[in-house]
């Protein structure tokens, strides 16, 4: 493989113009096309098969959070970056619900965003810690009594381990920063993720963070 291939998604030209220039050529990454709304971005990502789709939100004919589903479900290895101006907005967190692997500010530093990109492509959570609960914290906050009990039943499906491992991924560590913290070599921890993603039908880890939320805390 020649890099990381990403797709741009964004209805304003300059904006694509401005992430080419920025991304195509940085190391590891190659733009492979570009979309102006969610609907070209569905054709686009069946075409090209990109490894990772930074996604506008807010665009004409169809959203980023309608075109993200779409993608997700028909490419489940394709990874989605949400880039958005709005920092927890409730559209942001409705594209994570649907399976993007993270979202990321439209002033993120370049070398950020270039390690997001590839954070994303090798299925990492591309949201610092912080981030993470914060996102997650707003996406969960006021969720009812039912949701909160069908999130408690879903993570019931797991063993011991693999919820102490979920409960790690639901504060923003890494596999390795898992594998640290609970004394586990980096491929059981590997292992315990794909069981768990696959128990839970959680497309990524931010969906798997958002179902611990969801459950709450006994205390």
């Amino acid at each position: 493989m020649d890099g990381v291939s990403v797709l741009i998604v964004d209805d304003e030209h300059l904006v694509r113009s401005g992430l080419r220039m920025l991304l195509d050529g940085s190391d590891g990454i190659r733009i492979v096309g570009e979309a102006a709304d969610g609907e070209q971005a569905i054709a686009r990502a069946d075409a090209l098969r990109p490894d990772v789709v930074l996604m506008d939100i807010r665009m004409p004919v169809l959203d980023g959070i309608g075109a993200t589903s779409r993608i997700v479900a028909e490419h489940p290895s394709m990874r989605v970056l949400i880039l958005t101006t709005f920092d927890a907005d409730a559209e942001v967190l409705g594209a994570l619900e649907c399976g993007a692997a993270g979202f990321l500010l439209k002033d993120t530093p370049p070398r950020e965003l270039i390690a997001a990109i590839r954070a994303a492509a090798s299925d990492l959570m591309p949201l610092s810690p912080s981030v993470t609960r914060q996102v997650v914290s707003a996406a969960t906050r006021g969720r009812d009594t039912m949701r909160r009990s069908l999130a408690r039943t879903r993570l019931d499906a797991l063993t011991a381990r693999e919820r102490e491992v979920a409960d790690a991924i639901a504060t923003g560590l890494s596999n390795a920063q898992i594998a640290a913290a609970l004394f586990l070599s980096l491929a059981t921890v590997k292992t315990h993720v794909g069981r768990i993603m696959e128990k839970l039908s959680a497309a990524n880890r931010v969906q798997i963070a958002i179902c611990v939320h969801d459950a709450g805390s006994d205390s």
